[in-house]
């Protein structure tokens, strides 16, 4: 058995990391077999590499080694190009096509973004996995195919798996070992290795000096997060040793090519409870739950006003939800409350002056009709409750010149209210 050095020298793989030489030992072990593998990591960790190593140590390392990117295939002829098509199975299918698996039986496929693929070609894999059996698109004979798979995603599978993205069963049989490269953060010690080693590829390529990091760009170079691991650690080596005309780098020049907002491996700082930050997730929280209990607040006002309307009992539902009352109006409610007929909502109208040529109004303590809280006018008094309306809103138009916002605001009632009630008695 190859040792993992050995493998290293031969792929070009450099690192020391324990994670890596795990995942390498495992590739090692496995390679012998025909057992599907499931290689797990971010973006550009370097996924690729852990096929090649199965597919060279493995007893098909004479037969074909096919790569396919699930995620760069259309989805409308993924289906094609990894089983083929019969001629006129489609639009376009002017001949008959072999597809991946039937070219590459007896060797290895690999299936880079195996979690892109589409649910119903899902379905198709499995059945390969299962018993090796495959249909073309456009055909009803059964064929055959004997090829090992090696999958890989940089997608968490169990997310996908609950979404109904991913199929759970093909998970299990395409993960029956798998293989997780460790991202390029967790290898700080291997970060420098590596970009020597990409320097020194770049300067042999474009015939220029190999590029040279002080000790403070080694710094900046190992706390960076590199989100784009291993393949944005090559393009930065690659930059600098292009644009850089002194070819000793500084920190201050290294960190120019990197960009700001992963500067740092440090963990986030967290604003303290009370502090003056430009988050405002906290006061968005406290607003909506303000907005939460103002909406059951009406609610319970629109249910006991149902209550009351319906009820000629008012004592006992007044009794009955006391606490809703006061949490709503207050121990002492100031204003007077009226209900108009065929009107849904409760207006709140100021309680206007006694005079000569003004009714006198006398609260009822205790209504025994159906219109609690209403107002008693007296009998000589020939003037409705509507004309009083209007008169109100005559006089808060005039002392407000007109101006309706201000008008609304001084009766208690809402602007679009008032519009309604101009309207409707023609103002």
């Amino acid at each position: 058995m190859e040792s993992v050095q050995g493998i290293k020298q031969r792929f070009e793989l450099i690192g020391n990391d324990v994670k890596l030489n795990r995942a390498l030992e495992k590739a090692i072990q496995v390679a012998p077999t025909d057992i599907s593998v499931l290689v797990t990591g971010e973006s550009g960790v370097g996924k690729e590499s852990i096929p090649k190593i199965i597919h060279s140590l493995s007893h098909r390392k004479h037969a074909k080694y096919i790569a396919v990117n699930c995620g760069a295939i259309p989805e409308g002829t993924i289906d094609s190009e990894l089983f083929g098509h019969e001629k006129g199975a489609f639009t376009g299918a002017t001949q008959t096509r072999r597809g991946y698996f039937e070219v590459a039986d007896g060797g290895t496929i690999f299936l880079d973004e195996v979690g892109e693929l589409p649910l119903t070609t899902q379905v198709r894999l499995l059945r390969v996995l299962e018993n090796g059996e495959f249909l073309k698109v456009g055909s009803s004979q059964v064929q055959k195919t004997n090829v090992r798979i090696v999958a890989a995603t940089n997608l968490n599978m169990y997310e996908g798996i609950k979404n109904g993205k991913f199929r759970e069963d093909l998970y299990y049989r395409l993960s029956t070992v798998e293989i997780t490269i460790p991202p390029l953060r967790d290898r700080s010690e291997d970060i420098h290795l590596l970009f020597r080693k990409f320097a020194s590829d770049f300067g042999k390529k474009y015939k220029m000096p190999t590029i040279r990091l002080d000790a403070g760009a080694v710094s900046v170079l190992e706390k960076y997060r590199w989100p784009g691991n291993i393949r944005q650690l090559r393009n930065v080596a690659e930059q600098v040793s292009v644009l850089e005309e002194k070819r000793e780098v500084d920190a201050a020049t290294l960190s120019g090519y990197l960009s700001p907002a992963d500067s740092t491996r440090l963990p986030a700082l967290v604003e303290p409870k009370g502090s003056n930050s430009g988050d405002f997730s906290n006061e968005r929280e406290i607003l909506f739950k303000f907005l939460f209990e103002m909406k059951a607040d009406l609610n319970d006002l629109k249910k006991l006003t149902l209550e009351l309307m319906q009820s000629g009992n008012t004592d006992q539902v007044k009794a009955e939800n006391e606490g809703l009352i006061q949490k709503i109006y207050g121990e002492h409610p100031q204003t007077e409350v009226y209900q108009e007929s065929n009107e849904a909502e409760i207006l709140h109208l100021p309680q206007p002056p006694a005079t000569e040529t003004t009714p006198a109004y006398i609260e009822r303590e205790q209504p025994k009709d159906r219109f609690h809280y209403a107002e008693e006018i007296e009998e000589e008094e020939t003037l409705s409750l509507q004309e009083k309306e209007v008169e109100l809103i005559k006089k808060s138009l005039e002392r407000n010149r007109g101006k309706r916002k201000a008008a609304a605001e001084e009766l208690g009632i809402s602007e679009r209210t008032l519009y309604r009630k101009i309207k409707q008695y023609d103002l």
